[in-house]
């Protein structure tokens, strides 16, 4: 009999999930439309059927738990409370409904934190027992590791380093504030930073000839490999930005890395060696020499299932 946990990572568009066992092989997976499913008790039946069908094409197969990665979850208390980009409002109880529906013992965090077990788990961050993951999305999300364990703290909302404000009265955030890191950090921030650059200066640019509504961080890498100013400018804020938000995270957790994750990530050297240059460059003199920015040991496709299913693995070791 082969053991192994279901690994769940809700989205705002799509839910994708798998079985995973304990060396992290991924059994069987699958997606779900979220947005198809405003109700969340239609949702959860959704995913009960979803995993039904998975699971029954297994044979030997024993499932252990479910480990869920979503939006503003609650690892405390089983829930997800007041997500913007979800249907569902309010106060869900995700972790009963789940567990109710499914029958295995349930376990919830955000999605960043689950990155963070994943990594410590299935990743590059196996032997390391303080770490800082952070995710460089459409925002900046972030997972704390302290002597191998996450920091939920007293709410369970602990460690959201996105939205530490770099830039006081800076650029607006889904937040409500301003000058938050996700807002320069993220690869929602680099598109911002173009936009204003090429709104700035009459620097001759590739990227002038996409529409703003078209403009990806991804384009922005490209036209930076190809030794495009503006975009390699972009980059360097970028990279400046970040390294204000690391170097004081650096001040409370000392962590012995620092993983970089998402789509700007997949940048590389166009961002890991400036945010390297800042960091060494602004640190506090304690702290400089200790810390490594390294990019995520898990492959991005299988990065959220991997991170849920952790959770779960995690729950049932203790």
């Amino acid at each position: 009999m082969t053991e192994a946990v279901i690994g769940v990572d809700i989205g705002g568009t799509n839910t994708v999930y798998g079985i995973v066992d304990s060396q992290g092989n991924i059994l069987g997976d699958g997606k779900l439309s979220t947005v198809e499913y405003p109700v969340i008790g239609d949702f959860v039946g959704a995913l009960h059927d979803a995993i039904t069908i998975l699971v029954s094409g297994e044979k030997d197969l024993v499932i252990k738990g479910i480990g869920i990665g979503a939006p503003n979850a609650n690892y405390h208390k089983g829930t997800i409370e007041l997500a913007p980009n979800l249907a569902w409002k309010g106060i869900v109880p995700l972790a009963d409904l789940v567990k109710e529906k499914l029958g295995y013992p349930v376990a919830v965090t955000n999605d960043a934190n689950a990155a963070a077990i994943g990594e410590m788990i299935f990743g590059a961050a196996r032997d390391i027992k303080d770490f800082i993951i952070l995710t460089l999305g459409t925002g900046v999300g972030s997972g704390i590791v302290i002597n191998g364990e996450v920091v939920y703290g007293h709410t369970g909302f602990a460690g959201e380093l996105g939205h530490m404000i770099i830039v006081p009265g800076g650029r607006e955030c889904g937040c409500g504030r301003r000058g938050c890191l996700e807002t320069y950090g993220s690869a929602t921030g680099i598109v911002r930073t173009v936009l204003q650059l090429m709104s700035e200066e009459r620097t001759e640019s590739p990227l002038r000839k996409i529409s703003l509504a078209d403009l990806t961080s991804r384009d922005i890498a490209e036209a930076a490999k190809n030794n495009d100013p503006l975009a390699l400018k972009a980059f360097d804020y970028t990279a400046h930005k970040l390294a204000q938000g690391i170097v004081n995270s650096v001040i409370f957790s000392s962590p012995r890395t620092i993983f970089l994750f998402g789509g700007l990530a997949q940048a590389g050297d166009l961002l890991f060696v400036p945010v390297k240059k800042y960091v060494d460059r602004d640190i506090q003199p304690i702290f400089r020499g200790t810390v490594n920015i390294l990019p995520s040991g898990i492959p991005e496709n299988n990065a959220a299932v991997l991170g849920a299913a952790a959770l779960a693995w995690k729950e049932i070791s203790g």
